[in-house]
């Protein structure tokens, strides 16, 4: 936790991406692991001060790259 990335792309279908930059998820934006569910899933993450749960079978299609050039 409080590891943080850069979103890169996503790889999912476009309703879900167009959801999700919706919500703040829009690539290039940091994206920091926040808190992990009791048991395991889902996962919170935070974006520019808001909260999103994603469980681990999106986060598999969302790709990031590490925040140090």
């Amino acid at each position: 936790m409080g590891d943080q990335a850069i979103l890169d792309h996503f790889d999912l279908p476009a309703e879900v991406s167009l959801r999700l930059m919706q919500m703040g998820m829009i690539p290039g934006c940091v994206v920091e692991a926040a808190h992990v569910a009791p048991a395991g899933d889902p996962t919170v993450y935070r974006v520019d001060g808001t909260e999103i749960a994603l469980r681990r079978e999106t986060c598999l299609n969302i790709l990031v790259r590490n925040e140090q050039p």
